[in-house]
């Protein structure tokens, strides 16, 4: 017996008329070779709220509704429209798979196609043109990284980071000992990402201080 089935009419109609014979949940499960649970859920699911009672035909009917509602969705890739204006984005206009989700949402409301599925129609070669090869030789090249990792595992983050020509420890000594004006350590104090900061500027020998408000702590790209 397979772990799952679909009752049919006739197996509906007898769980009917072991209920009317007073039959036990386990005795028609039994009858019927099924798991009692399974009864006891289509009994429940498929009573008539007017007389409280299991009805076969609504049972039938409220199947035959829910299966005509199942199976795979039409690929969303094969409407012709959303399909064109998709591949003029991303070959014509060099947009990302995620910008290209992001773009549709507010022409329509709602979000009519995942970006996951996009890289899906990509790797799947759905743009390619005729004389291209599937591959890096074909659309993937026009993704930004050509469809392999963006960094390795030793790979250090750079971006938002100032360069640092010159260490701490090589500055020159009238600097550390404070005995010169015009040696300044800037510094942030920063809040919420995001939002405004405070920058600082300080002499070290005066201890004189400069401070502005930023509208926004911008990193470096």
């Amino acid at each position: 017996m397979s772990h799952y089935q679909h009752l049919t009419i006739n197996d509906r109609e007898m769980i009917l008329e072991g209920l009317a014979q007073s039959k036990t949940i386990r005795e028609i499960a039994r009858n019927l070779k099924l798991a009692p649970s399974t009864i006891s859920r289509e009994i429940k699911r498929h009573k008539r709220r007017n007389i409280g009672r299991y009805s076969p035909d609504k049972a039938q009917s409220d199947y035959k509704f829910s299966k005509r509602k199942c199976g795979r969705k039409p690929r969303l890739l094969e409407d012709t429209s959303l399909f064109q204006k998709i591949k003029h984005l991303f070959l014509d206009c060099q947009w990302s798979p995620e910008e290209i989700s992001q773009r549709l949402l507010p022409e329509t409301g709602e979000t009519i196609i995942n970006f996951i599925t996009i890289y899906r129609g990509i790797y799947a070669g759905l743009f390619d043109k005729p004389s291209l090869s599937q591959g890096n030789r074909g659309d993937i090249r026009k993704l930004r990284h050509r469809g392999k990792p963006r960094h390795n595992k030793d790979y250090i983050e750079k971006r938002g980071k100032i360069p640092i020509t010159n260490t701490i420890y090589e500055r020159p000594e009238t600097a550390n000992k404070r005995t010169e004006f015009g040696h300044w350590e800037a510094d942030t104090v920063a809040g919420k990402i995001g939002k405004s900061c405070l920058v600082t500027l300080v002499d070290r020998k005066s201890r004189f201080l400069i401070a502005s408000k930023a509208t926004k702590k911008v990193q470096n790209r």
